[in-house]
């Protein structure tokens, strides 16, 4: 990696003690906030992922009028993961949502809110990636209905963020919930459109699995509605233990044992900029 680069993946790091370089930077960012092994990693009975085929595929199967989609094998097997595409191409297929052939990847692929991606963020993922042990596992390939699909990009998210707002406690926050997708559950879909713009973090969707059923929570600062009467420190450990302010269990797909993985300086940003959401 040219010198620039792995300076600006040194840079992100929060604290000059925990400079990274750009393979544990990739690390950190895709087995933590970015949650890829959520959909992407197997599971075994109990909805229980299956740790030892990390990356190799998900179970799920997504279908709508627009494609049916199963997560793909994203370790680099050259025959039934991603060993035989370029770091180009790993990185259009995150950033842009494109495949080395020029088939758009499906929504569920959350490519909308990887736009922000600091490059030596970006670079640093595919880093990573490309360094996991090869897995082969065949994945039913994806069908899609038609040529274009419809893809929400949350406000602000349009463009890489650039390193010095990253710098911002709040602004870091901001895109740290971006990257992790965060409000591509936590924002309702009105008339097949996520609402950024009345509904941002307000919940309500719901998810049926191996768990049962979860419905997304308001994280919006409202003190009834939301998390606003909640301390910071019981937020925290909502996303990092999937515990509410009352003592119950969140349910998954909350990937709190991901979230579990971050500094504390990054999970106090995120706490700032949720403090920042309207209440609703």
């Amino acid at each position: 990696m040219p010198g620039k680069l792995w300076l600006a993946a040194v840079a992100l790091a929060v604290t000059p003690a925990a400079a990274q370089t750009p393979l544990e930077r990739g690390k950190y960012l895709v087995e933590g906030i970015l949650t890829c092994g959520n959909c992407h990693t197997p599971r075994g009975p109990g909805g229980v992922l299956d740790t030892t085929r990390r990356h190799a595929g998900g179970p799920q199967v997504w279908e709508t009028a627009e494609y049916r989609v199963h997560p793909s094998n994203i370790t680099p097997d050259k025959e039934t993961g991603i060993g035989a595409w370029s770091r180009g191409e790993i990185e259009a297929a995150i950033r842009d949502a494109r495949r080395p052939n020029g088939q758009q990847l499906s929504p569920q692929m959350p490519s909308a809110y990887y736009k922000i991606f600091a490059p030596a963020d970006l670079d640093a993922v595919v880093a990573y990636m490309q360094s996991l042990p090869p897995v082969s596992r065949k994945v039913d390939p994806p069908l899609y209905k038609v040529k274009h699909m419809t893809v929400d990009i949350p406000p602000g998210a349009d463009k890489p963020l650039p390193q010095a707002v990253v710098n911002d406690p709040v602004k870091r926050g901001f895109y740290l919930v971006t990257i992790g997708h965060c409000m591509e559950c936590h924002t309702p879909i009105v008339n097949g459109h996520r609402d950024f713009k009345n509904g941002l973090g307000t919940g309500g969707e719901r998810f049926e699995g191996p768990w049962g059923l979860s419905v997304s929570r308001n994280i919006t600062s409202h003190k009834v509605n939301g998390i606003g009467a909640w301390t910071d420190e019981e937020v925290k450990r909502a996303i990092t233990q999937g515990v509410r302010k009352d003592g119950s269990k969140l349910r998954p797909p909350m990937g709190y044992a991901w979230y579990a993985t971050m500094t504390d300086a990054d999970l106090g940003a995120i706490v700032r900029y949720l403090r920042t959401i309207a209440r609703r």
